[in-house]
């Protein structure tokens, strides 16, 4: 029976992260999680409560309630992963709107936020067999991971994919917003005090602007077979 291992994907916004952790987890028969997914119920939260807005962020309200935020992923069968649940509500659907994207990385900046989120990543790789992405995997949840991925495309690509996925959706936005937005993000996660988004010393970086999908995958697919076969 093959070890199993931990597989950290970082990297930043809109590299298609989720995607390819997702394919990598049913291949291998691993466990899934998606960290952005859990800063973004919790910025999901705020925005509800009005903690979160254009002029104001109420932190010290938002971490007097981070005991009563419960998060939860619950697997579904017709999708192949676990989806998104915020004080027992799905919302899967709601936490990907470009008002949550616009907020989630000064939410995700507040230390107390990282530290609960931190802690339920770690506990829920414990038992290895995962593959979770998101920005501090291979650096703060999992620093000894045996494989880790560090996934980067020009801030224009990430732009244009973003773009293309909302409008699908039937949001109302436009390229030069989406692309504020990711260009936003990508500064407040690389200079937030607390685990900024760095790669790894011994993560392996994945420039995908111009890879196809299914190229990406294979070169994914190899990294983890060298990664187990140095493993024994």
């Amino acid at each position: 029976m093959t070890k199993k291992i931990t597989i950290a994907i970082d990297g930043f916004s809109s590299t298609g992260k989720s995607t390819v952790a997702k394919q990598l987890a049913k291949e291998l028969g691993y466990v899934y999680v998606d960290t952005g997914a859990m800063y973004r119920a919790v910025t999901l939260y705020a925005l509800r409560k009005k903690y979160i807005s254009e002029i104001n962020f109420d932190t010290a309200a938002l971490i007097n309630d981070l005991p009563i935020i419960k998060l939860k992923f619950i697997f579904n069968p017709e999708v192949g992963f676990g989806e998104m649940y915020l004080n027992d509500e799905k919302v899967e659907k709601e936490i990907r709107q470009m008002e949550v994207s616009q907020y989630v990385s000064k939410v995700a900046a507040v230390p107390q936020v990282r530290e609960m989120l931190v802690a339920q990543q770690q506990e829920m790789g414990r038992e290895k067999g995962i593959v979770m992405d998101g920005r501090d995997i291979g650096t703060v949840v999992f620093p000894d991971a045996e494989l880790k991925i560090f996934m980067t495309a020009s801030a224009q690509e990430r732009a244009q994919r973003r773009y293309k996925e909302l409008s699908e959706r039937g949001e109302e936005v436009t390229y030069k917003e989406v692309l504020e937005n990711v260009e936003g993000r990508d500064l407040l996660d690389t200079t937030r005090k607390d685990s900024p988004l760095v790669k790894a010393e011994d993560a392996k970086e994945i420039d995908n602007s111009h890879l196809t999908l299914a190229g990406q995958f294979e070169r994914i697919l190899e990294l983890y077979h060298e990664a187990i076969n140095n493993d024994h």
